[in-house]
C-alpha cells in the first residue's frame, strides 16, 4: 500500500474541497477501496474520509413521494428498512443477495455504485489493463473470460459491473445526486456507468472531486411493488458476484401487462436496462412464451468476448425466470435465500427451485 495523506472533513463542502484532484479518493465503507489499495491497484495520494458525515446517512421520504437514500446508508440498513423494502422489494432482495452480512453492514449505497469491476486482470498489477492504466492493453482478451461481458464491450475492455443493487435501481429509474467543485447536479443512474469504448478508465460519470451524496428512487417505483423480483446466478449460493442477474418489475391490469421493467446484471460494464424487452411485454398477457421472447430481445446483439458464450443463453433463461417470478407476485416475506435461483417459489402451481 502506498503512503497517503488522510483528511477527515466535517461537511460535504469541506470534503469536496479536500478532494479536488484526481489523486484523491473518498473513503466511506472502504470494503472495495481497501482491497484495491492493498493490491496496489488504487494508489490515492489523499484519502478523504466521509464515513462520519451525518447528512449522508439518512433514508427519507421527500414531499414529492420520492425516497432519498443517503450515500452512507449501509446496504444492510437499506435492505431492512421496512418502508423502503415495501416500496422497492426487488432492491431489498438484490441487496440481501450480495456479499456477506458483515460486508453488507459496512458497505454503503454510494460505495456500491462506485465499486470496481471484479475482472481478475484488473486486480493483478502485473497484467495489462486499460481500465487501470490507459493505453496498457487488455490481457483479459484471450485469457479466461468466463465471467466477462457479452454486451456493450469494446476491444479496450471486456469487464463487467459487479453490482447487485444497481440492477433493480436502474430498472426503477433511480437518480444519483452528486456534489462537486462546481456545485450539485444529478444524473439518471442508467447514465452513471460508462461503457468502455476507448476510455475504460473513466468508468463513471463523476468528474474529479465529485462525490455521490444520495440516490433517489422516484415515487412511482412503488407501483411495481406487487410484481417485482431480483434473480442472481452465481458460482456458489452465497458471497459471490453474479455471473448474470435480472431484475423484473411489472404492473398488471385485468390480466394484461400494463407496464414492464427489465434490467440485467453481469453482462456489461453497466447495469443493462432493456427497453426493447419491456416493449415486447407491455400490453400482452403474461406467460412463459412471452417472457422467453422478451428475454431474447434483451440479449439481442450480445456476443461473446471470449469463452463466455454460455452467458447469453444463461442470461435469457435468468431473465425469463425473473419475469415469471415477478408475474406470480412479490412474496409477502423475503425468500430465505434472496435473489437465489435455489429459493423455492411456487409459480402457477409449478414448484421451481
Amino acid at each position: 500500500m502506498n503512503v497517503f495523506e488522510y483528511v477527515r472533513p466535517t461537511s460535504v463542502s469541506e470534503a469536496v474541497a479536500a478532494a479536488g484532484s484526481e489523486s484523491a479518493a473518498y473513503l466511506a465503507g472502504g470494503t472495495n477501496l481497501m482491497d484495491l489499495m492493498k493490491a496496489g491497484v488504487a494508489q490515492p495520494a489523499r484519502i478523504v474520509d466521509i464515513s462520519h458525515l451525518p447528512e449522508l446517512g439518512r433514508i427519507e421520504t421527500l414531499p414529492s413521494g420520492d425516497m432519498r437514500i443517503g450515500a452512507l446508508v449501509s446496504n444492510a440498513d437499506l435492505a431492512r428498512d421496512a418502508a423502503f423494502a415495501a416500496a422497492a422489494p426487488a432492491v431489498a432482495e438484490a441487496l440481501l443477495s450480495g456479499a456477506s452480512p458483515q460486508l453488507r453492514n459496512a458497505a454503503t449505497v454510494g460505495g456500491n455504485l462506485m465499486q470496481g469491476t471484479r475482472c481478475a486482470y484488473f486486480y493483478d498489477p502485473h497484467s495489462a489493463c486499460n481500465r487501470r492504466t490507459p493505453g496498457a492493453g487488455c490481457d483479459a482478451r484471450g485469457g479466461n473470460t468466463a465471467s466477462h461481458a457479452v454486451l456493450g464491450w469494446s476491444d479496450s475492455c471486456i469487464a463487467t459491473n459487479p453490482s447487485d443493487l444497481c440492477v433493480p435501481l436502474v430498472a426503477l429509474d433511480a437518480v444519483v445526486e452528486i456534489a462537486g467543485p462546481n456545485g450539485t447536479r444529478e444524473t439518471a443512474l442508467a447514465a452513471f456507468h460508462n461503457l468502455p469504448g476507448e476510455t475504460p478508465a473513466q468508468h463513471t460519470a463523476l468528474a474529479a472531486g465529485e462525490m455521490i451524496t444520495a440516490v433517489r428512487l422516484p415515487a412511482g417505483a412503488g407501483r411495481f411493488a406487487g410484481h417485482s423480483r431480483y434473480l442472481k446466478v452465481r458460482e456458489r449460493t452465497s458471497f459471490a458476484f453474479a455471473l448474470v442477474s435480472a431484475a423484473a418489475a411489472l404492473t398488471l391490469e385485468n390480466g394484461v401487462i400494463a407496464e414492464a421493467r427489465l434490467a440485467l446484471g453481469g453482462v456489461a460494464a453497466r447495469p443493462w436496462r432493456v427497453p426493447a424487452a419491456e416493449a415486447v411485454l407491455t400490453g400482452s398477457t403474461p406467460d412463459g412464451t412471452l417472457f422467453r421472447r422478451a428475454a431474447e430481445a434483451a440479449l439481442e446483439g450480445a456476443r461473446p468476448s471470449g469463452n463466455n458464450g454460455y452467458k447469453i443463453e444463461l442470461a435469457i433463461r435468468t431473465a425469463t425466470r425473473a419475469l415469471s417470478l415477478a408475474a406470480s407476485g412479490t412474496p409477502a416475506q423475503m425468500p430465505a435465500m434472496p435473489g437465489s435461483v435455489f429459493a423455492s417459489t411456487t409459480i402457477n402451481g409449478d414448484q421451481h427451485g
